[in-house]
Formats: C-alpha cells, structure tokens, sequence
C-alpha cells in the first residue's frame, strides 16, 4: 500500500513537473508581451509590474495580422488535406499488402525526415524561382505536404495495422470493393486516427518557420514570417517579439487545447488491446 502511495506521489511530482518546464516559455512569453521594453529586459526581471496593451497595439497597427493569419489557415490545412489523400493509399497498401520490402520504405520514408533542411534550400529555391511558385500558397502547400507525407504515412499505417484483417477477408468475400472497404468500414474504425494525424499535421505546419521565411515576401506569408518581421537591424524588441509571438500561437494552442481528447484518443488508438 505505502509502495502504490509512493508510485503516484512520484508519478504526480514528475508529471507536474515535466508539464511546467515545457509551460514556462510560453508562460513567460506572455508576461513579457505586456510589459514595457524597459521591463521586458531589466535584470533580474520582474514579476510583478503593470501591464500593459502597448505591444499589442503596436504590432497590430505595423502590420495585417489578419493576412498572415489567412495564410497559415489556408496553408495548414490544404497542406494537411493533400498530405492525407496522397498518404492514405500508401498506407492502405503496406498495411494490408505488405510486400518484402515494405517496412524499408517505411523507414526509409521516415528517414527523409533526419535531412537538414538547409541543405536542400538552394535547390528548392532555385525550382520555385523557375516554376514561379516563390511567395504563393501553392508553393508552401507543395513543400509542407512533402514535409509531412512521412509522418501522415507511418501514422495512418499504424492505425491501419491495428484493424483486424478479418475484417477486410469478411468485406471482401460480401464482395465489397477497395473503396467500399475504405469509406465504409477502414474510415469508421481509424476516424479517431484520421483526425490526430490531421491535427498533427496542422501543428507541424503552424509552427514550421525556416521554409516560411525563405520561400516567401509579402503575398503567402504565414504567422511563423510575421513574427521573423519584428527582428529589425536595430536590434530585437523583446515586449513586440513577445506579443508577436503570443498572437502567432495562440490560434494552434487553442485549437490543441479544445481537440485534446480526440488527439490523446487517436494517438493511443490500438494501443489497449
């Protein structure tokens, strides 16, 4: 009985403190978007203070916030959308016709992922110049859903792995075709699937800023380059910079924290046998 107290007073201790180190960013990222540059770099810095709208106002006023905004919704999620089409296949066909050399793939895919992004960017950048796909949503929905085909793949041919595959044998002897076993039988069973790696995938691109800055200017710019905006030659303003950064996230925190449970129960789907 004191062991099984001790495990969860552990467990609690560990958790709770796992959960405020990764929170203390961005809980001092707040803080500093409403304080007063002053403020925002005293030393040692300060916990009590008044706060302030001013940084708000300013970043607000200098630019279209609502443009970057527009962007990164349209981006993220026609990016997340296309990468689910394209993945979904593939992953139907590993899952339920493995081949000797299927689980290579995957890892190879997989590894793609590991390649330095900068040491592709001339060569991408010089395509998109020729292409004309520089600062265009067509251009950023193109690399992000490359970006993320390997994550969407393995995550869905995880959730597909986990369907029985008397299942499918049963569908197939009633005669039910490929896309009939998909729509209405594979789709229902791995929905909670679906919708964690679409979050996922969401997030990742959200937050994705090395391509953002690179590939675009003014017209496709998402809410990563909106905040790369406020570094000026004349040096950083910490309270602007934080109050960029808390409008930039604050959309994709909410959304993580309103679809919670859909992305803890797709995550651990099939896990529990």
């Amino acid at each position: 009985m004191r062991k099984s107290l001790a495990v969860r007073i552990a467990n609690f201790v560990i958790g709770w403190s796992a959960a405020i180190v990764f929170f203390f960013p961005i809980f001092w990222m707040a803080l500093t978007a409403f304080k007063t540059e002053p403020a925002a770099i005293a030393t040692p810095p300060k916990l009590l203070f008044s706060p302030t709208m001013i940084n708000m106002r300013a970043v607000l006023d200098s630019a279209d916030y609502l443009h970057f905004f527009q962007n990164s919704l349209i981006i993220s999620c026609a990016a997340t959308l296309l990468a689910i089409i394209l993945g979904t296949p593939a992953a139907y066909a590993m899952a339920f016709f493995p081949g000797g050399r299927t689980k290579d793939v995957l890892v190879w895919m997989l590894s793609t992922k590991m390649m330095p992004a900068v040491g592709v960017l001339v060569p991408i950048y010089l395509i998109f110049r020729d292409a004309g796909l520089l600062d265009t949503h067509v251009g950023l929905i193109a690399i992000y859903t490359l970006m993320n085909l390997p994550i969407v793949v393995w995550l869905i041919y995880t959730f597909f792995k986990d369907i029985p595959k008397d299942l499918i044998e049963a569908a197939r002897m009633d005669g039910a075709r490929p896309l009939s076993q998909f729509f209405f039988l594979l789709l229902p069973l791995t929905a909670p699937g679906f919708a964690s790696t679409g979050l996922l995938s969401v997030i990742f691109i959200w937050n994705e800023a090395f391509w953002s800055i690179n590939l675009t200017v003014t017209n496709a710019t998402p809410l990563t380059a909106f905040i790369a905006s406020f570094s000026s030659p004349q040096g950083l303003f910490w309270a602007k910079l934080s109050a960029a950064s808390l409008l930039a996230i604050a959309p994709i925190m909410l959304l993580g924290w309103l679809t919670q449970k859909q992305l803890v129960r797709g995550l651990t789907f099939g896990a529990v046998k």
